[in-house]
């Protein structure tokens, strides 16, 4: 098993190349702005992510995650279902500004 760790622009941002037949086990999402009680919504993203085919490009067919918001100090986690990816495969996140999150992804050879 291997982890991978990226921060997530504001343009799309390839979190994972699967070299081989690969499964993404886990992906965790946090928002590194630190939680303001006074202003709840201060540092709130919004995540996109997609799963993208080797040779197609980003598009609302391989969109799995449409604008997640994500609060300041929070954490979100795809763990549920695995994917198995062909080589060449994607996982491609974005953000919305400010660009404060950062992902990890667990991926293991098939």
């Amino acid at each position: 098993m291997a982890i991978q760790s990226t921060a997530i622009g504001t343009s799309n941002t390839d979190l994972y190349t699967s070299s081989g037949n690969t499964a993404v086990t886990c992906i965790w999402v946090c928002n590194t702005a630190t939680y303001n009680p006074l202003d709840p919504t201060n540092g709130l993203t919004y995540l996109d992510l997609h799963f993208v085919k080797q040779g197609q490009g980003i598009s609302n067919t391989n969109l799995i995650v449409n604008q997640l918001p994500v609060p300041a100090g929070e954490t979100v986690t795809f763990d549920t279902e695995k994917i198995i990816l062909d080589n060449g495969d994607k996982v491609v996140a974005s953000t919305s500004a400010p660009a404060n999150l950062v992902a990890t992804i667990s991926v293991i050879s098939v």
